[in-house]
């Protein structure tokens, strides 16, 4: 970690999505711009996302943004999980509306109507739509990309003739999600259940899917929701079964938003500014002409062939022909985190090679041009599961499975600070009460992230209490 990332992260964080020209802020409060680099990123989760829902046939749909207050009301417990954040819309023009409608938080309830609709027998099962959307929650505290006003996300709706057909959905996606941020990512996730009072509003259980970022705090990557029956009786999502007789769906929902450009951005950035895992850089190579080559014509014609090389096997490819001096376009470029920049100037193309130098690595490298595509294409795939390999050892480091009491976690955090080292994730055992989370929380910051379907161990007392552990914990501070 930068001197700037151990004494002031998000300053650091703050400084460099704005130097990389990811965002801007909005003239409304707790919302941001999208510049066309950060929205890219978005895109290329969105690519990778819509390329799974295709294999289980799940396909996408749009819902409006506007939800009737009477349907927020029909879930008890899910309109009072959202009541907070929730922005409302009393009136167009001079004329005020008979109903109020809220600026959709998640759309479980509009689809929860049209489900209703839309499903009469058990061959019209499972019902499964996904769809890419902005939703609204008035954040009193906002970051960027991490927690806004207004984000993007994706959300998936499915209604299934059984539990067992419904949980196997959530966990399936829940899956989905580890493979996209582990390996599109190179996000490590720890997978697992929410307590019930992490649980979303109105479900049965809450999986998740949580990642550390470099100064340990806890993002959480995605979730996906067993929602059993409590929105199909809410909204009266019948449908004829096999023996001829009425019986509600059981249903879920998962989602995912563009916090994980955030996390990106906070789990691999470094002083230099980003490092992107190739699969999602918008610029995955970069090609700099180097030297006096606007002299020489040759340069620029073999940079160009080059570009037409690598982008016909697929890869987004950049020459920056600027005025700016070499320097500033590679200092530029790292900021960006293009994860392969190549230089090439007159010498270059004497002895026929190129310098290429990798965002995450030190080094260059002079490569022959002959058969340089596929050494692009193979350090590509390098840099990828480097990133990966590195943030899982970050992990590790910062896993502390050998607190047992509240006295030790607060000595722990005390000698982090002092240490300007990391708190990260702390495995604790719960006795399954809100009442030891609550004091845990109150007295630390720290939160309960997971239950674990994994744990590194089990723990058998729990932290607060020291009464017999129902559950073995993932705690942390989060965003």
């Amino acid at each position: 970690m930068s001197d700037l990332q151990k004494t002031d992260f998000s300053k650091w964080y703050i400084q460099t999505i704005q130097k990389a020209d990811l965002m801007d802020y909005s003239p409304v409060r707790g919302c941001i711009i999208f510049k066309a680099d950060g929205f890219e990123l978005w895109e290329h989760i969105q690519e990778t996302f819509n390329a799974y829902l295709r294999t289980q046939d799940i396909r996408n749909v749009y819902f409006p943004m506007l939800i009737p207050k009477s349907f927020l009301l029909k879930e008890e417990e899910h309109v009072e999980g959202f009541a907070p954040e929730l922005p409302w819309m009393t009136e167009v023009g001079d004329e005020k509306l008979e109903e109020p409608y809220a600026l959709r938080p998640t759309s479980e309830t509009l689809i929860g109507d049209a489900m209703s609709n839309w499903i009469h027998s058990y061959r019209d099962l499972p019902l499964e739509i996904n769809q890419w959307a902005n939703v609204f929650r008035w954040e009193k505290k906002t970051l960027p990309f991490l927690r806004t006003s207004e984000f993007l996300w994706q959300e998936g709706h499915t209604a299934h003739d059984s539990e067992e057909s419904a949980r196997k959905r959530t966990l399936d996606i829940l899956d989905a999600y580890t493979d996209l941020i582990e390996n599109t990512l190179a996000i490590p996730v720890y997978k697992g259940q929410k307590t019930p009072s992490e649980r979303f509003a109105g479900a049965v259980d809450t999986y998740s899917v949580e990642a550390m970022m470099k100064d340990g705090k806890a993002v959480q990557a995605g979730t996906s929701h067993y929602l059993g029956q409590n929105f199909a009786e809410a909204f009266d999502i019948k449908f004829l079964n096999r023996n001829n007789e009425h019986e509600f769906v059981y249903t879920t929902s998962w989602g995912i938003s563009t916090r994980l450009i955030g996390s990106v951005i906070m789990v691999h950035g470094d002083e230099q500014g980003l490092v992107l895992p190739p699969k999602i850089a918008p610029t995955q190579v970069i090609l700099i002409p180097v030297g006096p080559w606007k002299k020489n014509p040759a340069i620029m014609e073999k940079l160009g062939e080059l570009k037409a090389n690598l982008a016909q096997k697929g890869l987004r490819v950049r020459i920056d022909d600027t005025d700016n001096t070499p320097g500033y376009k590679f200092n530029e470029w790292e900021l960006k985190g293009a994860p392969l920049r190549i230089e090439f100037g007159p010498r270059d193309l004497e002895n026929n090679q190129a310098m290429v130098k990798m965002r995450d690595l030190a080094d260059k490298e002079a490569i022959a041009l002959d058969g340089i595509e596929e050494y692009i294409s193979e350090q590509l795939d390098n840099m990828q599961k480097r990133l990966l390999e590195n943030a899982r050892a970050r992990y590790k480091e910062n896993e502390h499975t050998d607190i047992e009491t509240l006295d030790e976690l607060k000595a722990h955090i005390e000698k982090s600070k002092a240490n300007g080292e990391v708190p990260g994730y702390v495995l604790i055992g719960w006795d399954g009460t809100e009442e030891t989370e609550s004091k845990i929380k109150e007295e630390t910051g720290f939160t309960t992230r997971n239950i674990p379907f994994d744990p590194p161990m089990e723990k058998k007392v729990d932290l607060v209490s020291g009464k017999p552990a129902k559950h073995t914990v993932w705690i942390a501070r989060a965003y």
